[in-house]
């Protein structure tokens, strides 16, 4: 279509479009939908804690205790406050980043150009694109001059391809990449040129969405962890509700009151119930989440902040990950003599490279968008913009496009007094040595040093410059006589915090895969750059789309990096290093990644620049697209880990004494004391509070120079259950000992059940301090800053402080007032039955035994 005839179009009726969205729907793709407030509620509701607290409650207004009552019903409203804020808060995070997909479109309809929401965009709308502007829909190009868009964010290049009209006699099948095709993909950039292109497809019937739809075929699995502690759950769940039922048999039948044999046996379920295991491993990984998040890390499902620390692999798509998705002049050649800018980018630019750089900046637009072009100006800027071959003030009187047949492009400007045209031409090599007219032995030479500056993984572009006196222009080009000036080489830099961040990732034990869809020549280069380790064993496409599963396999264990792979190829790479036992970490962008990336057992997406796609797919999101802050991310992975074993391993210990006071009762006919109030006290509060301790521990000395835990190393191993079992064994015998010694001693039921609670309380803040770490002896300890230790420390003291003295408290807790005398008792007491611990880390480090 002739540009002429552009005002011709009219574009669908504002009815028709009106149909047309009836029928397809919204132009956007579909998202994975939010769990509503009563969704959440429900789900908390069905925790088994907060049934057999409302059942606990039920049991006290029958009995007429409403105080008690009260108090353990006000429970579930205030665990339920927190879980409904900390769901909102991660979605409303998320919903945040959803705007790249969904851009605002320039439309004709009825004859006349509006600008509409892109979602509202159908198909056979006429839209109009220019510089700048994000398509929003799939369409082909029915009309345009110097079209090129970057399609990065589908092929992973961050070269711009052009685009040319569609012909008639057009059969090329619609597909990303590749130059002078006349398609245009929903989420591209147009970064030149103007034109106008018809909507093909929309919604999830675009590329985007496509590709989006093989999400849907991939499930989901638990992490090995959350496995673990559901097993340990059902198990120990089975066992408490057998002794549940003992208990309200035992006490029924021995003591004639089966109502409070039914609260009795309730009391030992909620002391034997691990709903600790998941209820603190939500709020360690939580918080774990937002830790991460200081480092511009934000947490899309709470699961990969467990399992980064155990990641082993880690694939990173070159474009925009490793890269900085940016061109910067590398190196320069003006037929003489290279010089590498880069090297020497604080030195200035000799004379001799003047006019090279002069002649590519003549031949860009003034207010470049196309990335080449602007690294030209900044070149130019930074080089020579104080001398006089910056020309700000020479008018443009013809630009001549790139086209298919001439892959150069070249502008004519009007000279210093009018009196001559200079021409600056800039393109392809190939096509500049073509419009220069070079002889066989000048190509050649040229083409020696075009296939150096390619070997280094740079772009290279050819500059020309003519002039001639002012006349008509030429219909042409070709028809100028053109010098050739020199060549320019341009690079994707590789970002400055890469190759620390590769070298810690070795240190830690942590491979690092890189998986693009670049030339190998380009991916070895970029490979050398940050360090990788064999940097000569590639795997190619090609080669991939015929390797069996096994050689794939065999092969992965030794090749780091995979070039000029398409999208489906990434997913099966990811694939075969999961079959080979990987822990797989899986970074990206780009529609092209998404599969990917939700197959990986950690899918990292790019928050700057990434796709709605690909941040739905992702467990994890860089904020700020910065490769360091994986590395980060690891090591506060494996810290939280590492804490969240000590936290688990607290929780059993300090379960053993609290199920014991409420099963040995019961069974030997002493008096009860334990009573749901208690265990409401040691379960929720002191418990969720002591994980924030461990959470807040600092990392273990030497975190990130050990290789990663081992996959299918359990969480609660023999080793370190046979320890928290001591502990807690140690424990239950101090305060029984403790109750039998104050019923000797002459104290009343009460009394004597307030100095076993207290001295429990304070065998439970001493196992916190112990198991802070379980290298460090307790001095040591104590010598490492922990606010929250202080803040839970204090704060329990002071309540159980207050229980004892208040009446009203003293009351629901069935206490009675204790000397001074009996108090310290219970202190030395709890602070006993940690002693035994703190000899045996000293003895173990002496030997280098492992405790964790």
């Amino acid at each position: 279509m002739a540009p002429e005839k552009i005002s011709e179009l009219t574009g669908l009726t504002e009815a028709e479009a009106a149909a047309r969205l009836e029928r397809d729907g919204y132009n956007e793709l579909p998202s994975s939908r939010r769990r509503s407030m009563l969704g959440i509620i429900l789900d908390v509701l069905r925790e088994p804690m907060f049934l057999l607290l409302v059942a606990c409650g039920t049991i006290y207004m029958i009995l007429g205790d409403v105080g008690e009552a009260v108090m353990l019903l006000g429970f579930v409203f205030v665990i339920l406050g927190i879980t409904v804020y900390q769901e909102g808060k991660t979605e409303k995070a998320i919903e945040a980043l959803r705007d790249l997909s969904s851009p605002r479109a320039l439309v004709i309809r009825d004859g006349v150009q509006k600008r509409i929401a892109g979602r509202m965009v159908v198909t056979g709308d006429n839209i109009v694109l220019r510089e700048g502007d994000r398509v929003p829909a799939d369409a082909v190009l029915i009309w345009g001059i110097n079209v090129t868009v970057d399609e990065s964010l589908l092929t992973g290049e961050s070269v711009p391809v052009r685009k040319i009209s569609r012909s008639q006699d057009d059969t090329a099948k619609p597909r990303p990449g590749g130059d002078d095709l006349p398609y245009l993909y929903s989420g591209s950039l147009i970064v030149q040129g103007q034109g106008v292109a018809a909507v093909m497809a929309t919604g999830a019937a675009t590329e985007m969405g496509k590709i989006g739809k093989a999400l849907g075929s991939i499930k989901k699995e638990e992490t090995s962890l959350q496995k673990e502690t559901g097993s340990l759950v059902k198990m120990v769940f089975i066992i408490a509700s057998v002794l549940c039922l003992v208990v309200v048999f035992v006490y029924g039948v021995t003591r004639g009151n089966w109502l409070q044999g039914i609260l009795s046996g309730i009391t030992l379920a909620m002391a034997m119930l691990p709903e600790e295991f998941p209820v603190v491993l939500t709020i360690f990984l939580a918080l774990g989440a937002w830790r991460i998040s200081q480092k511009n890390v934000l947490t899309r499902r709470i699961v990969s902040v467990e399992t980064l620390g155990s990641a082993t692999v880690l694939c990173v798509d070159k474009t925009g990950t490793l890269t900085q998705n940016r061109m910067t002049i590398k190196k320069i050649f003006n037929g003489r003599n290279f010089y590498d800018v880069e090297e020497k980018k604080n030195k200035g630019l000799p004379e001799q490279f003047h006019e090279l750089v002069e002649y590519g900046i003549l031949a860009s637009k003034q207010d470049p968008f196309d990335p080449m072009e602007k690294a030209l100006k900044e070149l130019g800027q930074g080089t020579i913009g104080d001398t006089e071959h910056i020309h700000t003030d020479w008018p443009l009187v013809k630009e001549y496009p790139l086209s298919k047949e001439m892959m150069a492009l070249s502008h004519v400007w009007e000279g210093p007094g009018g009196k001559k045209y200079v021409i600056a031409a800039k393109g392809a090599p190939e096509a500049i040595a073509d419009l220069c007219h070079t002889d066989p032995q000048e190509r050649a030479l040229m083409d020696t040093q075009v296939q150096a500056m390619a070997g280094e993984g740079m772009r290279v572009l050819g500059v020309a410059k003519a002039v001639v006196t002012r006349q008509e222009l030429p219909t042409s080009q070709h028809d100028f006589d053109f010098r050739l000036i020199g060549l320019i080489g341009l690079a994707d830099p590789v970002r400055d915090t890469v190759l620390p961040a590769i070298r810690e990732c070795y240190n830690a034990g942590i491979r690092v895969v890189m998986i693009t869809g670049d030339y190998p020549v380009t991916a070895q280069n970029i490979a050398r750059q940050i360090g990788f380790r064999s940097p000569d064993r590639i795997i190619t496409g090609p080669e991939l789309e015929k390797m069996p599963l096994d050689e794939l396999k065999k092969k992965i264990r030794t090749t780091d990096i995979f070039a000029r792979v398409v999208p489906e190829q990434k997913l099966q790479i990811v694939k075969a290093l999961k079959a080979n036992g990987e822990i797989v970490a899986m970074t990206g962008d780009g529609v092209n990644d998404a599969p990917a990336l939700k197959a990986a057992d950690i899918g990292i997406a790019m928050g700057e620049r990434g796709t709605d796609v690909a941040r739905e797919s992702s467990g994890l999101v860089l904020l700020n697209d910065d490769f360091s802050s994986i590395v980060e991310a690891v090591r506060l992975g494996r810290r939280i880990f590492d804490n969240l074993k000590k936290a688990m391993s607290y929780i059993i210990s300090v379960h053993i004494p609290i199920a014991g006071l409420s099963l040995i009762p019961v069974m030997l006919g002493w008096p009860l004391i334990l009573y749901p109030a208690h265990i409401v006290f040691l379960e929720l509060v002191i418990d969720p509070a002591c994980s924030v301790v461990f959470e807040s521990e600092p990392a273990e000395q030497g975190v990130m120079i050990r290789p990663p835990r081992n996959p299918r190393e359990s969480l609660f191993g023999k080793r370190p259950l046979i320890v928290s079992f001591l502990q807690g064994l140690f424990a239950l015998i101090i305060v029984i000992a403790v109750f039998k010694f104050a019923l000797y001693k002459g104290h009343s039921e009460a009394g004597a059940r307030t100095l076993t609670f207290i001295t429990l309380v304070v065998s439970n803040l001493c196992m916190i301090l112990t198991n802070r770490s379980w290298t460090r002896n307790l001095v040591a300890s104590l010598a490492v800053p922990n606010q929250a230790l202080l803040a839970v420390v204090g704060g329990t003291m002071v309540f159980l402080y207050l229980t004892v003295r208040l009446p009203v408290l003293e009351r629901l807790f069935h206490f009675s007032t204790i000397h001074v005398n009996d108090l310290a008792t219970c202190l030395a007491a709890g602070g006993v039955s940690v002693l035994w611990f703190e000899l045996v880390k000293v003895i173990c480090s002496r030997l280098k035994i492992k405790l964790i």
